[in-house]
């Protein structure tokens, strides 16, 4: 009976959360549109995010592209077809791995620090002074970080291929004497209109999935210091599991377009 309780007790917290995430989802687009905007506040956030990103999504793109290269070329070349390497990978990192891998990074990076931010600030009241004040905590606080990381993400991730790609043809370039230009107009043929639209597109999802949790772990975060580690901790895996069920919609449908 105990273990039965605590698995309906967790269920129900599990669709608790997911209904407040939901309102807290709702709320937003109720006031992203409303004046005043705080542009200042979004570009700040936007040079910030992206800023503290970059290091993170170059050194992590250029090991994905060397070691997708490394591990792929022997299997191609026992089967001699190591010449569509430049296809393989560039279709790979574009589609699928460069958006997943760079959101997972960054989900890790912002939404922790999102998460962090806001939580000190609800522990230290500061919030609560916003609303005294007369200025809305939302809008500021909120609404900025959101577009930032939903404006950011998709940048972020066509520079992270490129870095992939770039670490990709060093690793032909000194094994298979493929020159860069080469290896670069081999994989710009074999991408299509239909490799970049979806991967794009989703990126832009995965950017909003990690602001919209990583500031409602950190709006809504308990009182106390444990409470910022909490709202911190629970931000990246909850959003690194969103990530996860975005892509799999975003394969699903995209996959539905292919076969019309």
């Amino acid at each position: 009976m105990g273990e039965t309780s605590t698995l309906f007790k967790g269920v129900k917290e599990f669709f608790i959360e997911i209904g407040d995430l939901s309102h807290f989802a709702a709320r937003f687009f109720k006031e992203v549109l409303k004046p005043p905007f705080e542009f200042k506040e979004l570009l700040r956030q936007c040079y910030q995010m992206g800023n503290r990103s970059l290091i993170l999504v170059t050194v992590t793109g250029f090991i994905i592209g060397l070691v997708l290269t490394l591990q792929s070329r022997p299997t191609l070349i026992q089967f001699g077809a190591v010449s569509w390497m430049p296809n393989m990978v560039g279709i790979s990192i574009v589609r699928e791995i460069g958006p997943v891998i760079t959101a997972l990074i960054c989900a890790g990076r912002i939404a922790s620090g999102i998460g962090a931010e806001l939580g000190s600030m609800r522990v230290t009241e500061q919030i609560d002074a916003m609303e005294v004040s007369g200025t809305n905590p939302f809008k500021y606080l909120v609404i900025t970080r959101i577009m930032a990381t939903t404006l950011m993400l998709p940048i972020l991730v066509i520079y992270g291929d490129l870095v992939a790609l770039y670490g990709s043809a060093l690793v032909e370039n000194l094994k298979g004497d493929v020159s860069f230009q080469l290896y670069f107009n081999t994989v710009f043929d074999a991408l299509s209109f239909s490799d970049l639209v979806p991967a794009t597109i989703k990126s832009f999802f995965f950017g909003f999935a990690i602001g919209l949790v990583g500031c409602y772990k950190g709006y809504y975060s308990k009182k106390g210091t444990a409470g910022v580690g909490v709202a911190a901790n629970t931000a990246v895996v909850m959003a690194s599991l969103l990530l996860f069920v975005i892509d799999f919609i975003a394969v699903f449908i995209s996959d539905i377009f292919y076969e019309l």
